[in-house]
């Protein structure tokens, strides 16, 4: 196809194409929602680890201090 000539579509494939495409982005945008949340999961679980060890680490180096 040259540059000179148009693409054309009837509309009908164009509206198919269109909600196909929007479908897709739908879904799309849904597994990013729930990976995002499984992320944040994850992340709060870390954030809970870490402060139990930085908690614990603190605690541990005040009782020899004590000792």
């Amino acid at each position: 196809m040259t540059v000179d000539t148009p693409e054309t579509m009837d509309e009908k494939e164009l509206l198919d194409d269109f909600k196909s495409r929007y479908t897709k982005l739908r879904d799309e945008n849904q597994q990013l929602v729930a990976k995002v949340k499984e992320n944040e999961t994850q992340m709060l679980k870390l954030q809970g680890a870490i402060e139990t060890l930085e908690y614990l680490k603190t605690n541990t180096v005040d009782e020899v201090i004590a000792e």
